[in-house]
């Protein structure tokens, strides 16, 4: 095991996300759902103006002026309903297609798109959120919605998000601002190489399993998919068996996000700097040989949440050019083989030396990424976050989302 000489790290501020299941009575449920409808209308009905203004003028109503514009709209006899849901919740709708248009036009992000009410519905309450006594308490809300409260918010709450998915379940996201002890460091470093045989392989040859959680369901997916397109459109069969078919997915997501949470927690807690690929998964999906297993792997998720876990802990990430051979590459006298194909795991270079090659990759990666330190170029994390060339507005806070019971 290599390692390096870090010094360890004091209490720091983080911003963590907490997700828990709510349990509305019915009455809740359909203030719930006009709130996730009045949102989606004001976002769309916005979006709609902002279009219309700049095909006409070429400029648009920033957010101070869609703001007064929505006042007047609660006014409107027609549109009177908007005034039943929390006006903090439609203000908040506001300033993200605020920053969705301003991150457009600087060329961080695709044009904002019309939200659909079959997608997963929400709306986030900016303030004056609190959890008393296993109740959700909120504007418009005070009586609370009783909440399985399954850990501790150890900080000050921020934004809640109150979510529906596509199963029926409604959940709250809660923001928190909270003192955070980085974990000890190991002094040990690692190169990580990322694949489909196995999901990753480190340098010091610890392999982490590619569970292939959607070939697992694949024919039981597939068949409640042949059952739903039987059924007809609107009819009650055909809502219980989208349901049935929504848990499936369901099922599968929660399964893959939990196991990306435990091996980027391991990592991250084992090695004090991680070199790895950066992959560009969106040029690699278009293979149509191996886009399933590619999407089903979510490599770019898995390096979204050990960034930002290595940066709470104070520990590098640096990531190499993608265009670096580290397959074909001799890690021990440095033969490029040049004829390797994909589906050869295990070659000899012309010095003789026998190598796996996830085993030889993830080697090359690490002496790749040190090279990368000793320079002091490329991308890479040293608990002040990634570097980058690009700058994109949000209007959430630093928080990472963590699956339910799995800790950073």
């Amino acid at each position: 095991m290599h390692k390096i000489r870090l010094f360890n790290s004091k209490m720091k501020t983080i911003f963590r996300t907490y997700q828990f299941e709510l349990q509305p009575t019915q009455e809740q449920k359909v203030l719930l759902d006009k709130h996730f409808g009045c949102v989606r209308y004001v976002y769309n009905y916005f979006l709609n103006e902002r279009k219309e203004q700049y095909q006409a003028d070429k400029k648009s109503d920033n957010y101070y002026k869609q703001a007064a514009t929505l006042t007047e709209l609660k006014k409107k006899e027609e549109t009177a309903w908007l005034k039943e849901v929390n006006s903090q919740s439609l203000q908040f709708a506001l300033r993200c297609l605020d920053t969705a248009y301003v991150n457009f036009f600087r060329g961080n992000t695709k044009f904002p798109r019309f939200k659909s009410k079959k997608k997963k519905n929400s709306f986030t309450i900016p303030q004056f959120a609190k959890l008393e006594d296993g109740r959700f308490h909120a504007p418009k809300f005070k009586e609370g919605i009783k909440v399985n409260v399954h850990r501790e918010v150890k900080g000050e709450i921020g934004k809640c998000t109150l979510s529906k998915t596509p199963t029926g379940k409604y959940f709250v996201s809660i923001l928190s601002e909270e003192q955070y002890q980085p974990k000890e460091k190991t002094g040990a470093v690692c190169g990580v190489d990322l694949g489909l045989k196995d999901f990753a392989i480190t340098s010091d040859g610890v392999k982490f399993k590619n569970n292939k959680y959607t070939k697992q369901y694949e024919k039981e997916l597939a068949k409640a998919q042949k059952h739903l397109s039987r059924k007809t459109k609107g009819s009650s069969s055909f809502e219980r068996q989208r349901r049935k078919t929504a848990r499936l997915h369901e099922k599968i997501t929660n399964s893959r996000m939990d196991n990306l949470h435990k091996v980027s927690h391991q990592l991250v807690s084992d090695y004090d700097l991680i070199a790895l690929e950066d992959l560009n998964v969106k040029g690699m999906v278009k293979n149509h040989k191996l886009a399933k297993h590619i999407s089903d792997a979510s490599w770019g998720t898995f390096v979204r949440l050990l960034e930002y876990k290595a940066d709470w802990n104070d520990k590098q990430i640096v990531k190499i050019n993608r265009f670096y051979p580290s397959s074909k590459t001799c890690c021990e006298c440095g033969w490029i083989n040049q004829d390797l194909n994909l589906s050869v795991r295990e070659w000899t270079c012309k010095n003789g030396h026998v190598l796996d090659r996830d085993l030889n990759a993830a080697k090359n990666i690490l002496k790749e990424g040190l090279k990368i330190i000793s320079s002091g170029t490329g991308d890479y994390t040293d608990g002040d976050g990634v570097r980058s060339s690009n700058t994109q507005l949000s209007v959430k806070s630093e928080a990472q989302p963590i699956a339910s019971g799995v800790g950073g």
